[in-house]
């Protein structure tokens, strides 16, 4: 049955929508810890370190951090797995291409395949970059205010986030709108206020990620 679920059209496309609805509630949540950063070192540095300890006694140091990384890796893939195969049969029905004189899709639309992909790369980078420090050469462990103002005292480091923040904002409203069709949401009574919702969110996301190093290089935050 569950296979069956998931080689329809239909059932990759509701994947896609929850795995995309989990990860847009997460990025609302780091957003708003994100903007700590604003309340200085000590509150920044103390929210990092209560995220390593959330469920404590009952959950062991860091448990709970895992528990939401993996959820997310899961959503992750079954995002991107579940985008890919349906970009694959999209192709296979459509083997021609058809010729407009202009482009009847949004901006937004035309450009999921290669944002999703921009921001895949960007998740890797950020990791690497933040949490592991693999490619980031004055990271310190457990400072974390520190190696955010670093980062984003480097041009290279302000370009990769804010072009990715970008392509999430227009990722988050294409992806919003689409997600609460495929879930049934939509009807013409509410279509346009799920389409004010997805360009609000898609703006807050934008603006709350982006503004963090524009603190910085303005030193607003330092």
């Amino acid at each position: 049955m569950a296979r069956t679920v998931w080689d329809s059209t239909v059932g990759k496309k509701t994947v896609m929508a929850v795995s995309g609805l989990i990860m847009l509630l997460y990025l609302v949540v780091h957003m708003i810890g994100n903007l700590k950063i604003f309340f200085g070192a000590g509150e920044f540095n103390h929210y990092a370190h209560w995220l390593r300890t959330v469920g404590e006694p009952f959950m062991h140091y860091e448990w709970t951090l895992w528990l939401v990384r993996v959820v997310l890796v899961a959503a992750v893939v079954a995002h991107a797995v579940s985008a890919y195969q349906l970009s694959r049969r999209d192709i296979k029905a459509r083997p021609s291409k058809y010729v407009h004189k202009k482009p009847r899709a949004s901006y937004a639309t035309r450009t999921m395949r290669w944002g999703g992909i921009i921001l895949g790369l960007f998740i890797v980078w950020h990791i690497l970059d933040l949490t592991t420090g693999t490619v980031h050469p004055g990271f310190e462990t457990g400072r974390p205010y520190q190696n955010v103002v670093d980062t984003f005292s480097t041009w290279y480091g302000n370009v990769i986030y804010i072009v990715a923040m970008l392509a999430l904002g227009l990722h988050v409203r294409h992806g919003f709108w689409s997600a609460a069709q495929t879930l049934g949401a939509g009807s013409r009574t509410r279509d346009r206020a799920l389409k004010t919702v997805a360009n609000v969110l898609a703006l807050l996301l934008t603006a709350g990620f982006i503004a963090v190093p524009v603190a910085v290089m303005t030193g607003v935050v330092s």
